[in-house]
């Protein structure tokens, strides 16, 4: 004989979209968020995880491999290359991050510019942005530095400029798809300011799909600001910066490796994790119609 289920045992279909929802994710993206989790850790709590002095040198200890008393080995100085490595997220990631949060700010701003400008400023301003695109971004940053000079300031300021035509070009797409939306026209008919409804509508909307690709970029501005350290032009040494230290650990490739291979994979699991994540919610985002 059967046994009767009650009605109120029976999951329903909103239940078990619920459930779903708590299945575990993607095994490449729970690592890529494990990943972010640390290095925020390193970021906030340098000192409390690191083991030892980034900056104390032992002349005695050069050298010496991944250990058990040195996980990640010992650099040229007696350097614990853990403590460094740690110590050294904080330096790349805020460079990374404020490089980025530049380039967004002003290109959201001349974006938004020429998306609202009259048809001959408008053109003006994209055809200087589609020569500044003609340049890869390193080697746009190189000639900001140039400029400018070297320094940490400095390479921000360059990295986050060289960022500035992509954001730029996305902010004017959305506010010119924006502007004469229904919503938008009927806040204008109501009376209220256009600068209002540029600051309480346009804008909040032409940002959103942007901080998507600010996301993604994020990953790129890591890589530039390590590439551009490496290269000179960042932090001097001994600052425990990922791209100055493979800078200094190439010069001993024969007899220590591990110098050059852990901040090299630190910048590459950043990058991917970054990467991963900005493509998961660009994923989620179109699938919400976004």
């Amino acid at each position: 004989m059967n046994a009767i289920i009650p009605a109120a045992q029976v999951p329903t279909l909103a239940t078990r979209a619920r459930l779903s929802r708590w299945r575990p994710a993607r095994p490449g993206l729970c690592l890529a968020w494990a990943t972010i989790g640390l290095l925020l850790l390193a970021v906030a709590l340098p000192g409390w995880l690191a083991p030892a002095d980034p900056l104390l040198a032992d002349a005695r200890l050069a050298y010496q491999p991944p250990s058990s008393q040195f996980w990640l080995g010992t650099d040229e100085n007696g350097r614990d290359v853990l403590s460094r490595l740690i110590h050294g997220a904080r330096a790349s990631l805020l460079i990374g991050l404020t490089a980025t949060l530049l380039g967004l700010g002003l290109g959201t701003l001349l974006g938004l510019l020429a998306g609202l400008a009259p048809r001959w400023l408008d053109n003006l301003l994209m055809r200087a942005v589609d020569v500044l695109l003609a340049f890869p971004d390193l080697l746009l940053a190189l000639v900001v530095i140039t400029l400018f000079g070297q320094g940490t300031t400095n390479l921000i300021i360059a990295v986050g400029l060289a960022a500035v035509p992509r954001y730029a070009r996305l902010v004017r797409a959305q506010t010119l798809s924006i502007r004469h939306a229904s919503f938008v026209e009927a806040a204008l008919t109501l009376g209220r300011r256009p600068l209002a409804v540029v600051f309480a509508h346009v804008l909040p909307n032409a940002v959103q799909p942007v901080l998507i690709l600010a996301c993604i970029g994020l990953g790129g501005a890591i890589t530039a600001a390590a590439a551009l350290s490496f290269l000179g032009f960042g932090a001097p040494p001994p600052a425990p910066e990922w791209g100055a230290s493979m800078a200094v650990a190439r010069n001993f490739m024969a007899n220590a490796p591990w110098l050059m291979a852990w901040p090299a994979l630190a910048i590459t699991l950043t990058v991917i994790s970054i990467s991963a994540i900005g493509r998961d919610w660009l994923r989620r985002s179109e699938g919400k119609g976004l």
